[in-house]
């Protein structure tokens, strides 16, 4: 299972409206979330704007392409776009990935052996470094 966290910046003056969307998003897209393999997705906002996603899934490349097949998420995507500073694109494509250092349960006797750090850097796209 692949752990993907990432960040986005909400415009200052959108961060109540932001919020508000999500407080029950499109029954919809909550299904298609669900059907494309977003699992455990959870966004978390401090007051200033920045927004951390969190999301599991057996292949982000697999759940992008199942989102971009939808119809609700390029309505999704689009009404979302206006939120954000400095995004590049859509909102599920142009989010900067953070990378994993650290999981308690690959450090558990018995879990198996620690990512390397050549894995946690493959998967990571070349702009997801840069800020």
């Amino acid at each position: 299972m692949e752990r993907v966290c990432f960040q986005l910046q909400v415009k200052p003056g959108r961060i109540g409206e932001y919020t508000e969307r999500h407080r029950s998003i499109w029954p919809e897209m909550a299904a298609a979330l669900t059907a494309t393999g977003w699992n455990n997705y959870s966004l978390f906002l401090r007051p200033d704007g920045l927004l951390i996603g969190y999301f599991e899934t057996e292949s982000l490349e697999a759940a992008r392409a199942g989102m971009a097949a939808t119809d609700v998420n390029a309505r999704w995507q689009h009404e979302m776009a206006e939120f954000f500073e400095d995004l590049d694109g859509m909102p599920d494509e142009g989010f900067t990935r953070i990378p994993e250092v650290f999981h308690l349960e690959d450090q558990l006797p018995g879990t198996g052996p620690p990512a390397s750090a050549s894995q946690a850097t493959t998967t990571t796209r070349p702009r997801d470094t840069e800020k």
